[in-house]
């Protein structure tokens, strides 16, 4: 809704515009820079900025890990940098990636589904290249990849995964399970095409080559868990053993303040009259049955229902039930 001026804010609008201190055509440019935006509703924005930007700290993290990773299985210096963190379709994706290409399928639970990771057929070739007896540098040649190269890249990516414990301790622990590999992004219906997934793109340098390899988390996956994906919390749940301590500090504090309890029989209505005539062992009948609970009141408010009775030669109650339990709850 747009915003309404008062009377005061008119007349002094309308008084510059007279007196020239405001050009029509620069207040006409103000309302043209409020024109509606164009919505894609076959491709809503399921993750917000927090999201991403959660993301890609943890990424980053990542990629520093498998960057050691990496350099100690190849025997030589290798860098993997986070390119970008974006929310894109699952068609978008299959679609921006290469055939053939190293598709590894795992589960990262407690996230829910399939997780995709791809490796590029550069970067896989060049490993392969380095493992196999190479020096990594020979030219590429885009190709059918075998079983022994699936298996052996199996092995690399799913170490390479594992490192993902690591990144994400953080905000959860999470274990990995490498389902298969795939080279033909094509035939992988894991999800539907307009399915909305977070595509996380990094860098890989190796020697004088650079490649990418992408991660890609359906959102499906990580929709239980996106509270979590938010700075504030990231943060805020690394300090929860301090919450707790402070917490208990407190509770310990309240508990040595004392209250007042009382508990009330009943009440009724007499005259000033029959008041001031009241003597030893006069009865007042009060509006409660014996049979029925008390009110318990703490500091003037009501709390329990209790049963009066004896303990020992006092008088005591045994408290029945709670009046407002939604407080207690809430609590």
């Amino acid at each position: 809704m747009a915003e309404v001026l008062s009377q005061s804010e008119i007349d002094a609008l309308l008084s510059a515009l007279s007196s020239g201190e405001i050009v029509a055509e620069e207040v006409m440019k103000d309302e043209d820079k409020q024109k509606v935006k164009l919505y894609d509703f076959r491709s809503p924005q399921k993750f917000s900025k927090d999201h991403i930007r959660t993301l890609e700290l943890i990424h980053d993290n990542f990629s520093r890990i498998i960057s050691n990773f990496l350099t100690a299985q190849v025997r030589a210096n290798v860098k993997v940098n986070i390119v970008s963190v974006q929310q894109i379709t699952y068609e978008e994706f299959i679609h921006s990636i290469p055939n053939p290409t190293i598709m590894t399928i795992f589960k990262m639970n407690p996230l829910n589904g399939s997780i995709l990771f791809e490796t590029n057929p550069q970067f896989v070739d060049q490993v392969l290249d380095v493992l196999l007896g190479g020096n990594g540098s020979r030219k590429f040649r885009l190709r059918e990849f075998t079983d022994i190269d699936k298996n052996i890249i199996k092995k690399i990516n799913t170490g390479l995964l594992n490192n993902l414990k690591l990144a994400w301790e953080d905000i959860m622990d999470v274990t990995i399970e490498v389902e298969d590999v795939e080279t033909n992004p094509a035939l992988n219906q894991t999800l539907a095409p307009n399915e909305p997934v977070a595509l996380i793109t990094f860098s890989v340098e190796m020697g004088k080559n650079s490649s990418f390899i992408n991660l890609c988390i359906p959102y499906l996956s990580i929709e239980k868990f996106l509270e979590k994906l938010v700075v504030q919390y990231w943060f805020q749940s690394s300090d929860d053993e301090a919450m707790k301590v402070s917490k208990e500090l407190i509770r310990n504090r309240l508990n040595v303040v004392d209250v007042s309890v009382s508990a009330v029989l009943g009440s009724t209505n007499i005259t000033v009259d029959d008041f001031l005539k009241l003597s030893i062992n006069d009865v007042i009948t009060l509006n409660n049955k014996c049979t029925n609970p008390i009110t318990v009141k703490v500091e003037d408010e009501k709390c329990y229902l209790a049963k009066p009775g004896l303990i020992g030669k006092n008088f005591g109650v045994t408290v029945l039930d709670i009046i407002d339990k939604d407080v207690e709850t809430n609590e």
